[in-house]
């Protein structure tokens, strides 16, 4: 009997991307439109307060700083070790990359990329790292969203967001078990055939195993929880001040409901940084609780521009490291 030959489909998987990226990308637009005046939007642009503005962009950057620190304590436990400021400057490239490529997603791969040319054959293990970094941030998101759904009880109506927000919990639930329980093993084991007959077993079993060797270690989990946490809600209040700039005259209290769907949803690997998706989604929650369309627009793409600002220092960091390449380059042919 022969064994099923299972076709290639990374050549299809492309393609289908990029339709659901310009399907997504011209719903959101389109209902943008529907909902905005064009010529008010742009007076509330303009009339926005800068102060507010640099608030917003000071929160983003400053709390890189702290992020970077995380990392640097899960790659220890896996006995990887690098300099504080390598990572917060891998941090700040990632993002700059996070502007051309598709959400955050895309600027983890470049710091995964990075740091392996630094510790070759971890690559797997880095993977591993980054994406428990990022399941961490999740499940904090998640716990915050939580407490923004006590917050809102009585005070706003947002019941369609709020069973958004239940889909997430139960997801980070179900992902915490997969690769946390030892008796989820041997089913998992099961799929292996499979998974190599598709040609992806030894990757995925190379991250599941990256990230199940921190069952081990739950005191740095718990820790690392707990300080991504604390991170995530600071930097809700950069939303705050972005909408607080634009004249949307909110409590911070609304914004621990919507920070967290808002950044579960840029998590969505499909529109380069978010671009439609995080303004239509300003428009429909914030829409949602009584603020104006254009008011709303205009705080979606204030913290577009925030979002810039946060990759500037990377942008920086790389034009300084190519002039001093080239300097390099041009003594060394001297």
């Amino acid at each position: 009997m022969k064994t099923p030959r299972f076709p290639n489909l990374s050549h299809v998987r492309r393609p289908v991307r990029i339709l659901v990226g310009l399907t997504l990308t011209t719903l959101a637009v389109g209902y943008i439109l529907l909902k905005i005046d064009v010529h008010q939007t742009w007076d509330v642009l303009t009339s926005a307060n800068p102060w507010w503005f640099l608030l917003a962009v000071t929160i983003m950057i400053g709390t890189a700083l702290p992020m970077a620190l995380r990392w640097k304590w899960l790659l220890a436990a896996q006995g990887i070790v690098d300099r504080f400021w390598w990572l917060t400057r891998a941090y700040f490239v990632s993002y700059t990359a996070g502007q051309i490529l598709p959400t955050s997603i895309g600027g983890d791969a470049v710091r995964i990329f990075e740091t392996a040319k630094r510790h070759p054959g971890r690559s797997g293990d880095l993977t591993a790292i980054v994406l428990l970094e990022r399941g961490l941030g999740g499940a904090a998101t998640v716990l915050l969203g939580a407490i923004g759904f006590l917050l809102a009880i009585g005070h706003y109506a947002v019941n369609a967001y709020l069973w958004l927000e239940g889909a997430f919990v139960f997801g980070t639930i179900l992902l915490i078990v997969l690769f946390f329980s030892r008796s989820l093993r041997p089913l998992l084991a099961r799929a292996r055939p499979l998974l190599a007959r598709l040609r992806v077993e030894r990757p995925l079993r190379a991250f599941y195993e990256g990230v199940h060797h921190y069952r081990s270690h739950p005191r740095l989990l718990l820790e690392v929880f707990v300080f991504t946490t604390v991170i995530q809600a600071v930097r809700i209040l950069a939303i705050w001040a972005s909408c607080k700039a634009v004249g949307i005259d909110l409590g911070p209290r609304i914004y621990y409901v919507m920070g967290p769907l808002f950044f579960l949803v840029l998590l969505v690997p499909f529109t380069l940084n978010g671009f439609a998706v995080r303004e239509a989604f300003f428009v429909s929650f914030l829409g949602s609780v009584g603020v104006d369309a254009d008011q709303a627009f205009a705080a979606g793409f204030l913290f577009f521009l925030v979002t810039v600002a946060l990759a500037l220092p990377g942008g920086a960091i790389l034009l300084w490291e190519s002039m001093r390449g080239g300097a390099r380059a041009e003594v060394g042919h001297g």
